[in-house]
């Protein structure tokens, strides 16, 4: 089976499921980002949009998961830190698939206090190997990110803005080079 297209499919996944969170304002301007970026038809599954059971007995929203995971060819994850770790309901949604997220890279947009969520994604490295999921070296890191942003707008993009170029030109070739291994070419 070959793709229709040459765009990949991206999700963009928003982590944070808390009501203050900050993640929506993080992945608007994401999103503004990559649809300006050729080579991508994204969509975002928002994590606060699922039900998803702690048991992972296969309830709730599991198979609405299972199948925009499944369909994506690469994704991109804003993530928050907390507590100097990465959202638990986060953990939730990662455990509950296994082969879908197999062989598909992920850039990670993280966002924070001081530290910008690099601690999250650091933890967040290792889990998404063991699911052989291809994680980009290139990230974004936003510390401090309540003093980035007026309202949605970024006041300094020029940094975060590269940055998030860098790792959607990495994400592009590794999504091509992946898809064309997991479809046979």
């Amino acid at each position: 089976m070959h793709p229709t297209s040459d765009r990949l499919r991206l999700e963009v996944i928003v982590a944070s499921v808390r009501p203050d969170r900050f993640g929506g304002v993080v992945a608007d301007w994401a999103r503004a980002r990559l649809d300006e970026h050729a080579g991508f038809d994204v969509s975002v599954l928002d994590l606060t949009d699922l039900d998803l059971p702690p048991g992972l007995d296969g309830t709730g929203d599991t198979e609405r998961l299972r199948e925009r995971v499944a369909a994506a060819d690469a994704f991109v994850l804003v993530t928050p830190e907390y507590n100097h770790g990465y959202p638990g309901y986060l953990k939730i949604a990662i455990d509950t698939l296994l082969e879908e997220w197999h062989v598909k890279p992920l850039g990670f947009v993280s966002y924070g206090g001081s530290g910008g969520g690099a601690r999250s994604v650091e933890q967040l490295r290792p889990v998404f190997s063991e699911l052989q999921v291809v994680a980009i070296r290139e990230q974004v890191v936003l510390a401090r990110v309540w003093d980035l942003f007026d309202g949605p707008v970024l006041r300094d993009p020029d940094g975060p803005q590269s940055a998030l170029k860098s790792m959607l030109d990495q994400l592009l070739w590794w999504g091509k080079t992946l898809r064309a291994a997991r479809v046979g070419d």
